[in-house]
């Protein structure tokens, strides 16, 4: 695949995962034997792993994807995206705040046969928890 067509079908992979909301969609865009570098907490780095931190941030906090950035060479496309939602249900073990928040990230996808195939991500997860409450702003100062 060329470079512009990895950049199109991870644009299309978010949008179809905001769309749809639905963890089948996962089997159109990344292969069966994927491997996550970085896997939620609780997840396998797998596929399989990668469903179950869909249905965690789903049922927990159900929200939208924006890419702010997306630079591609070779196979792999970095992705710089921000996620919003409200904090709905149980996400790892914090009950629901009902509190908007958003996260920011940077994914690196490597893809091959026309399929996501590997991935590391890197998210603001503090800014995260501030939003939620439950780390205190004032307590993360130096």
């Amino acid at each position: 695949m060329s470079v512009d067509e990895n950049k199109a079908l991870v644009r299309r992979y978010f949008e179809e995962i905001d769309r749809t909301g639905d963890e089948s969609v996962l089997d159109q865009y990344v292969s069966a034997d994927f491997v996550d570098h970085s896997p939620s907490p609780g997840c396998t780095p797998d596929l399989e792993g990668l469903k179950a931190a869909f249905r965690m941030f789903r049922s927990g906090s159900p929200g939208t994807h924006r890419i702010d950035d997306m630079i591609a060479e070779a196979d792999k496309v970095v992705v710089r995206v921000t996620g919003q939602g409200v904090h709905s249900g149980e996400l790892f073990g914090i009950p629901p705040t009902e509190r908007e928040f958003t996260v920011t990230g940077i994914t690196i996808f490597r893809l091959a046969d026309r399929k996501i195939v590997e991935r590391w991500v890197e998210l603001d997860m503090l800014g995260a928890l501030q939003q939620l409450g439950v780390i205190p702003e004032d307590q993360t100062r130096v």
